[in-house]
């Protein structure tokens, strides 16, 4: 790790990492080829493929077995969202729905009738993934019930370690790492994805009633929720979105030495997870900042000829 001293936001997840990675872990127990459990994951694969291009291609570099966790934890993570972002729902219909999946999903006996809640216990116990890091992040999509804004880059950084850091200490578990020393990389890769997805997002999420951009560093920019709304681009917020995707770029920057920390046979797919996410940044910055009238991404033949360089940037990643 860096001798620098974390700033004091990252002290404060890196806290909640250490703790969690400590919490209760269950053990594997029945039979785990039968055929309702792979009814149960080929589900899983399904939602991941419907709902994330991008998570889909970098877990297929896995081998079988991790790739299978790795999209039985990401549709837990999406049917956790989805109850959270529930149309036609009230704030307390939202909770009480959140609550009754979180007692199914993380059940030591899951319920039979709920096929992600089945492979997501299988992919638990196999990889012994410790259980705080899921409650974790219910508890922090269980945020987006009623709070829509952030005051700083540590209250947004604090949100984004309980929706996607929790993502990827959990995935570190199915990958294999080396030791506690990984935790620091893992906490700001999560961070750099969140914030990307909220940098893409920002017009979305404006009609949606929501900013999750810093609100003191929109004032210290000069830019107004009013802009935002109006789809706006203006120096003003090409220099704010600039300042942001500075930021965001070092943390990415940060955080892949920790690739070296891995087990051999995941890096190449945590690599691709943050290097495609993180060429995202780049087509936003090609639309002049645009993210009001299209929603940046990199297609499909833009993330297959990264994929080459992504591999040898992977095999020669080194822990600093």
């Amino acid at each position: 790790m860096s001798l620098l001293q974390p700033p004091s936001w990252e002290l404060r997840l890196l806290m909640a990492a250490n703790e969690a990675l400590n919490s209760q872990k269950l053990t594997l127990h029945h039979a785990a080829d039968s055929l309702e459990l792979n009814a149960a994951y080929t589900y899983c694969e399904l939602l991941t493929r419907r709902y994330s291009r991008t998570f889909y291609l970098a877990s297929a570099l896995l081998p079988r077995v991790k790739r299978r966790a790795a999209r039985a934890l990401y549709a837990f993570c999406r049917i956790t969202d989805d109850i959270v972002d529930a149309p036609g729902r009230t704030d307390d219909e939202r909770r009480s729905d959140l609550q009754i999946w979180e007692e199914t999903s993380m059940s030591p006996l899951p319920a039979r009738g709920s096929q992600v809640s089945l492979a997501w216990n299988d992919a638990q116990r196999r990889f012994r993934i410790p259980r705080g890091y899921a409650h974790q992040l219910i508890d922090g999509c269980a945020c987006d019930i009623g709070t829509t804004r952030y005051e700083t880059f540590a209250d947004l950084a604090e949100y984004s370690y309980g929706v996607a850091s929790t993502v990827g200490l959990m995935a570190m578990h199915i990958v294999g790492f080396q030791g506690e020393e990984a935790l620091p990389y893992a906490v700001r890769l999560g961070v750099a994805l969140q914030l990307t997805n909220i940098l893409r997002d920002v017009g979305e999420d404006a009609r949606n009633g929501r900013c999750y951009l810093p609100q003191d560093e929109m004032r210290r920019f000069g830019v107004t929720e009013e802009q935002i709304k109006a789809g706006y681009v203006n120096d003003q917020w090409r220099q704010f979105m600039a300042f942001q995707i500075e930021r965001n770029r070092r943390l990415y920057h940060q955080s892949l030495p920790g690739l070296a920390l891995l087990a051999s046979d995941g890096r190449f797919a945590i690599a691709a997870a943050a290097r495609l996410y993180e060429a995202v940044l780049t087509d936003i910055e090609a639309a002049d900042y645009d993210v009001f009238s299209r929603r940046a991404h990199i297609g499909a033949v833009g993330k297959l000829s990264r994929l080459p360089r992504i591999w040898w940037r992977s095999r020669s990643a080194r822990a600093s």
